[in-house]
């Protein structure tokens, strides 16, 4: 019984970053960019992906289906630094980070699964 509430305070206590993301093709180097709230939502991504459930992206999924999971890696591009300010906005920042990241890549069309 100890061991469970050591794991939920371990949880609890555990911090959550958000930050952009990619999911790269490393057959066709095409690559998706993202960004979410929770870094650790990055495996359940991959869970959908594996189970050809990842509706969010129907060429990702197709692609993924054609090459294998083994063809595609999942990067952290960059996590969102928190600050302290209670006026920061954690969406506008991410979307910021993201439009950075998408300037910088243009993952779309032929280069990436992104719609513009």
């Amino acid at each position: 019984m100890d061991r469970k509430k050591e794991l939920k305070q371990q949880f609890k206590e555990t911090t959550v970053y958000g930050g952009v993301y990619a999911i790269k093709n490393t057959k066709n180097q095409k690559m998706l960019i993202g960004k979410t709230k929770n870094l650790k939502t990055l495996n359940g991504i991959k869970f959908m992906l594996e189970n050809g459930d990842y509706t969010i992206n129907k060429e990702l999924q197709e692609e993924w289906n054609q090459f294998g999971g083994d063809a595609f890696i999942f990067e952290v591009l960059e996590k969102l630094k928190k600050k302290e300010d209670p006026y920061f906005k954690e969406k506008e920042a991410l979307i910021e980070l993201e439009e950075k990241w998408l300037e910088k890549h243009q993952p779309y069309g032929e280069r990436g699964y992104n719609l513009k």
